[in-house]
C-alpha cells in the first residue's frame, strides 16, 4: 500500500460556485499534486482540536505554508506587518509536529512550516524581512512567486536531497527564521543571509525549507518525504 502523507491546511473564507460564500478548510492545491505525484496517498489535516489523533494512520508529515505564526509563541510582541494569525492553526500544527516526532514520521516543513519547526523548538523569527534585508526580494510582488537564489550547506542532508548546492527557487514570505533553536541547524541561505533551510540535528527525516517547492519543477523534497514515509 502507498505511504499516507498528512499535510495541514487552512481554515479560511472562500467563495466557490454562484452562491457560496462560507468558512471553509482549503490548501493550495499544488501541494496535494506535489505529493501524490511521488506515489503517496495526501490527506488535508484541518486546522481542529485533537487532529493529532490522525497521526496513527500517517506515514509522513507535511506542514505547508499560511499566516503567520503568533508571535508570542516565541516571546515577541506582535509586529505592525504581522497579520493572518490563527491561533487554533498554530495548536494544531505544534500538536501534530510534537507527535510526528515522538512517532519518528518524516517532516518536511514549507514557508510557515519550516518557522514552525524553528518556533517549536524555542526559536526566533524576524517578522518583517525587508526590515532586516532591507529589499523586498523574498516578496516582490502581491500573488506571485518570483524566484531567488539560494546556497545550500555541503554534505547536509538538504544538499543530499536535492543533489546540488546551488538553486534559483519559488519565493514568497515576509517573515524569516531569526535564532535558531534546539538542536536546529541552518543548512540554506538566501544571498542577504536568510535562513533558507533547516534540519533538526538530534532527530533523523525532519527538515525545513523557507521556499516554495510546490510552485516550482523539482520533486526532489517530495520524492524525500514519500521515500522515508515508506520505508517506515
Amino acid at each position: 500500500m502507498p505511504p499516507v502523507v498528512g499535510i495541514t491546511a487552512y481554515e479560511e473564507q472562500a467563495r466557490w460556485g454562484e452562491a457560496w460564500d462560507l468558512p471553509a478548510t482549503l490548501l493550495p492545491r499544488h501541494y496535494v499534486d506535489s505529493v501524490a505525484a511521488t506515489g503517496a496517498v495526501p490527506l488535508l489535516l484541518p486546522p481542529v482540536a485533537g487532529i493529532a489523533g490522525a497521526l496513527d494512520r500517517l506515514d509522513g508529515l507535511l506542514l505547508a505554508g499560511g499566516g503567520d505564526i503568533d508571535p508570542g509563541r516565541y516571546g515577541a510582541p506582535t509586529g505592525t506587518h504581522t497579520a493572518g494569525v490563527q491561533t487554533a492553526r498554530d495548536t494544531a500544527e505544534a500538536d501534530l509536529l510534537t507527535g510526528a516526532l515522538t512517532r519518528g514520521l518524516p517532516v518536511l516543513g514549507v514557508c510557515r512550516g519550516m518557522q514552525l519547526l524553528n518556533v517549536c523548538r524555542g526559536g526566533t523569527l524576524h517578522q518583517h524581512v525587508p526590515d532586516v534585508v532591507g529589499s523586498t526580494e523574498h516578496r516582490r510582488r502581491t500573488g506571485i512567486f518570483d524566484t531567488h537564489p539560494v546556497s545550500v550547506a555541503e554534505h547536509s542532508r538538504t544538499a543530499r536531497i536535492l543533489g546540488r548546492t546551488r538553486l534559483d527557487v519559488p519565493t514568497y514570505h515576509h517573515q524569516s527564521v531569526a535564532d535558531l533553536g534546539r538542536n536546529v541547524t541552518a543548512t540554506a541561505w538566501a544571498g542577504d543571509g536568510t535562513v533558507e533551510a533547516l534540519e533538526y540535528t538530534d532527530v533523523p527525516d525532519v527538515l525545513g525549507v523557507q521556499w516554495h517547492p510546490e510552485m516550482g519543477t523539482d520533486p526532489a523534497l517530495f520524492t524525500w518525504l514519500t521515500e522515508r514515509a515508506a520505508a517506515r
